[in-house]
């Protein structure tokens, strides 16, 4: 697929017109300049054109390993690696002296270019735009990216300078898979587990875990951006990566904070993306500092995955710091075992993003997790089960009332989700509830995902008839 970028200082539309050409808001968009950071692909449409298009941070004037200065590195690889870029201006502000420097880098990188002239639908713009020829990148294409005014014009600016064959993709679409698939209770028994299909993993945790590092440990380059400065990724950038030929398209999120300490309204707008991409996730990777595991923040982010129905790998990163390790390794089993019992048995891994150590054993541990999380159980062992359980410890009588269970079935995966008839559900409490969902972990092998057991009375097929007076 043609990948396209939007390139151009702060502030003059870039990532309004990424939304517009994606059909959906992806990217922050804030009166505050400088909101994207990362590269951020999406698949674009523009009337019958079909591309990738590259949202990117705005080109600064920066000192040297600043963060700033590594926005700038991001947006200059893309603009290496994309087939044409679109240079944005804003003509409604006019021509500034950034937009000039920037346009000599930009024809400096080579490659195509198309210069986009944003907000022209405002008034006193006409200035602005007769001004953009002075910067030598050709007629500039007078568009307004908020209201979707000139696509046309951009559509065929497009065409006349890539061709109209590069748009058109012969493979079919096919539509995303859903998270979560409801499961017939005819399709009983185990059901196959696909191995084709890519997985969808995000990682999540606290600012400054180290998330954006070991990703871009795992693709072998510097696409994310890092730094020792917190709250770096504000967007929700995905990735696709291969493991071991299995296909994985992985998220990286902003850091998350606890809601108290969220006060500014970029850093919301970036919290809520990072929750948008859980419901995506199919994984979710949490990564714990291990120089400072178990805060707060840690143990509400696992326990907001759980409920969810996400299935969690905790991944404690910065290994490489660890002097002892063995006795660190022993207090960190157990601390997760006491303070993590919503996912008893959930998959913990020892990882350094900065050298890659023990990222195979978190891709197992993922790909195990993945499986456990599409299980299913059939109906037949789930009841001989029931019949033991429910034998050696029935549920306790209330007023006297001994409670009846009739049976139980699983009624989705994705999570494993069961559902158990008894004559009284209003008096079959948590306690019980846990100590079912218990026994289902261990006997069933569902260790280290949510479960959910729902409750419901049998149907009375005579409940709704009045009886008749004799």
């Amino acid at each position: 697929m043609v990948s396209i970028a939007i390139i151009g200082r702060p502030n003059v539309g870039k990532s309004t017109l990424f939304n517009r050409l994606v059909g959906k808001r992806l990217a922050l968009v804030d009166d505050q300049p400088g909101v994207t950071r990362d590269r951020r692909p999406g698949e674009a449409r523009l009337q019958d054109l079909r591309f990738e298009i590259v949202d990117t941070a705005g080109l600064e004037t920066a000192e040297k390993d600043s963060l700033s200065a590594r926005m700038r590195e991001q947006t200059e690889e893309a603009i290496r690696v994309a087939d044409l870029s679109l240079f944005m201006v804003d003509v409604k502000t006019g021509i500034t002296p950034e937009d000039q420097d920037f346009a000599e880098v930009a024809r400096r990188a080579g490659g195509r270019i198309i210069l986009v002239a944003n907000k022209a639908e405002a008034r006193n713009s006409d200035s602005g735009f007769y001004d953009a020829y002075a910067l030598g990148l050709g007629d500039p294409i007078a568009i307004s990216a908020e209201h979707g005014e000139g696509m046309g014009d951009l559509r065929d600016a497009l065409v006349e300078a890539l061709g109209l064959d590069v748009f058109y993709d012969d493979e079919p679409e096919v539509d995303e898979p859903l998270t979560d698939v409801p499961v017939s209770e005819e399709d009983d028994g185990p059901l196959p587990y696909d191995e084709t299909k890519p997985l969808r993993m995000a990682i999540v945790g606290r600012p400054n875990a180290g998330k954006s590092t070991l990703i871009n440990t795992m693709l072998g380059e510097d696409r994310m951006l890092t730094g020792p400065e917190a709250g770096i990724t504000r967007d929700s950038i995905s990735v696709d990566w291969e493991w071991k030929d299995r296909t994985f398209k992985i998220f990286d999120t902003a850091g998350l904070r606890r809601k108290a300490r969220v006060q500014e309204k970029l850093e919301k707008l970036s919290v809520a993306d990072a929750l948008r991409a859980l419901k995506f996730a199919e994984v979710v990777v949490i990564m714990f500092d291990v120089t400072i595991p178990f805060e707060r923040q840690d143990l509400t982010i696992v326990d907001l995955i759980a409920r969810e129905g996400r299935a969690p790998v905790i991944a404690f990163n910065k290994w490489d710091l660890v002097e002892d390790r063995q006795e660190l390794l022993k207090e960190l089993r157990e601390k997760t075992d006491r303070l993590l019992p919503q996912i008893r048995g959930v998959r913990t891994v020892v990882v350094s993003g900065e050298t890659g150590e023990g990222i195979d054993g978190l891709m197992r541990a993922v790909i195990e997790t993945h499986r456990i999380w599409n299980s299913r159980v059939s109906t037949a062992k789930l009841n001989q089960w029931l019949d033991r359980t429910t034998a050696h410890h029935p549920p306790p009588a209330v007023a006297g009332r001994r409670v009846t269970i009739k049976y139980m079935t699983q009624v989705k995966t994705r999570p494993p989700t069961f559902m158990l008839s008894t004559t009284r559900p209003e008096a079959i409490g948590a306690s019980y509830t846990r100590y079912l969902i218990n026994g289902l972990r261990e006997v069933f092998g569902l260790k280290g995902v949510p479960i959910r057991l729902g409750l419901r009375k049998p149907h009375n097929p005579y409940a709704s008839k009045k009886k008749r007076s004799t």
